[in-house]
């Protein structure tokens, strides 16, 4: 269907303004021209502007994150692996202002053991961005190993988190998968939001949940005694 932009306003809940400076930006593209002063917008102006609204209010994605990602879709906005570049940063969980340090740099700047250090890498418990960047998100993992050998005790549940953080990626990539699989012109917008939900609330909101479960029944039969 093509739409006046008042429509496209009225369907997306974006003002005008804003729609005019997305397609200023590149991260739209230009409406039809019918004649002077007279354009029309398409479904995927709309399918578009949902991602767009989605990716800046609940991401926080940035227009230069969000165009490489439309740029690198390959005729199909949900089957490319390059969709979900605009949420590689929030995966990665290093904040955007850590101090970035090449291997050698960070063994001298944190006194890190390097037998140790390989000893985490090697069991996935480390896991640097990149083979050359370290920030301290892992001198934070260091420390705490470093606590649970001070108490004698085998940090055997970060090596159990690391089996089972494979096998939920491996579980998340197959929902992505299953999720472009039955893409159409109407549910782009409800696939996105199912696939974001999915990453940064869900998985937060059962596991912490079960976790508090298991240590109030844990509070309640202490109790009990």
């Amino acid at each position: 269907m093509e739409y006046k932009i008042s429509e496209l306003v009225a369907k997306t809940g974006v003002p005008k303004s804003t729609i005019l400076y997305y397609i200023r930006e590149g991260l739209l593209p230009e409406a039809k021209k019918i004649k002077s002063n007279v354009h029309r917008y398409s479904d995927e102006h709309i399918e578009l502007i949902h991602y767009i609204k989605y990716m800046k209010e609940e991401i926080g994605s940035t227009n230069e994150q969000i165009k490489f990602a439309l740029q690198n879709q390959n005729q199909s906005l949900s089957s490319s692996a390059t969709m979900l570049q605009p949420l590689m940063n929030t995966l990665s969980d290093i904040p955007s202002d850590a101090e970035h340090f090449t291997k050698q740099q960070f063994i001298e700047y944190y006194n890190i053991d390097t037998t140790l250090l390989e000893t985490l890498l090697h069991d996935g418990i480390l896991l640097p961005i990149h083979e050359d960047d370290y920030t301290d998100r892992e001198a934070s993992l260091i420390k705490l190993v470093m606590y649970f050998k001070e108490v004698g005790i085998d940090h055997s549940v970060l090596k159990a988190y690391v089996h089972h953080a494979k096998a939920l990626s491996e579980l998340e990539y197959q929902m992505q998968a299953k999720l472009c699989s039955v893409r159409n012109e109407k549910n782009f917008s409800t696939l996105w939001k199912i696939m974001f939900e999915s990453l940064f609330n869900a998985k937060t909101y059962l596991f912490n949940r079960n976790t508090y479960r298991v240590l109030l029944n844990a509070v309640k039969n202490e109790v009990k005694q």
